[in-house]
């Protein structure tokens, strides 16, 4: 394996109004890049996701969490909560409650890891990781051969209809099961803001790994297609408005429909 280099930093940020901040990870490889969301509130902050935890998000981004913060997973995939551990409030779905205590939502980061039928199977789906799943490592000694998810717990469940209230905003909880079992997104009627997660992106969407179910993918899809948000803050790759949120929706469904 070819040695990678030891980045600089590994978290880059943009301020984007309205009190959002983006975090994401250049480093590693678009499969899993997450989106890192942080919403400035009058009373505490919110936190949408945390990253692979491959490096401390805490540490890096400490000068926006002075308020008290809520971490909401969208869900429990690696890449949304391998920095988990490193928050005491943590929310999820019930649904994936467990995967998160047994951190058993773990990719391997090293290719080599990977069958030449995996590295077919997720290039046929959009994504070469013939490469490796880093450019970088984030400190002297890291081996993302041996790296592992690191287990957290869910310190509240949440579900479909709760409600996330930073003081100002208030944001409700949808459940939009299909990417995987216990998949949310946060909604804000008031501004039309929505996080997604990764039950829609701008990207290939991931519907035939463990814990998906197309069915269930096509009913939240549906859904999505006809919420009337204004701008989509998602899991991965840039946000986007209503008009593309109907045209991703739609290319699922239609691709999804039966002949």
């Amino acid at each position: 394996m070819i040695a990678l280099p030891i980045a600089g930093h590994w978290f880059e940020r943009k301020a984007l109004g309205d009190g959002i901040t983006l975090l994401w990870e250049p480093h590693v490889h678009p499969l899993l890049r997450c989106n890192i969301w942080h919403v400035a509130g009058r009373d505490c902050d919110l936190l949408v996701d945390t990253g692979l935890g491959v490096a401390s998000l805490a540490e890096a981004a400490a000068d926006l969490f002075e308020k008290p913060l809520t971490v909401v997973l969208t869900h429990c995939h690696m890449d949304h909560a391998g920095g988990a551990h490193e928050f005491g409030v943590c929310c999820v779905h019930a649904a994936e409650a467990q995967a998160l205590t047994n951190a058993s939502n773990h990719l391997p980061l090293d290719a080599a890891a990977y069958s030449p039928n995996d590295l077919a199977w997720f290039s046929g789906i959009g994504y070469d990781i013939s490469g490796g799943l880093l450019t970088a490592i984030p400190h002297a000694g890291f081996d993302p051969g041996t790296h592992v998810m690191q287990a957290a717990e869910a310190s509240h469940l949440i579900g479909e209809g709760d409600m996330v209230d930073l003081g100002d905003r208030k944001f409700e909880v949808l459940h939009l099961p299909g990417h995987s079992p216990g998949s949310i997104a946060l909604w804000d009627a008031q501004s039309g803001t929505l996080f997604s997660g990764d039950a829609i992106y701008d990207g290939p969407l991931l519907d035939q790994i463990p814990g998906s179910d197309i069915p269930a993918y096509i009913r939240s899809m549906e859904r999505l297609r006809a919420l009337p948000a204004r701008i989509v803050h998602a899991g991965h790759e840039p946000s986007f408005g209503r008009g593309r949120l109907v045209e991703l929706a739609d290319a699922y469904l239609n691709s999804r429909s039966d002949p």
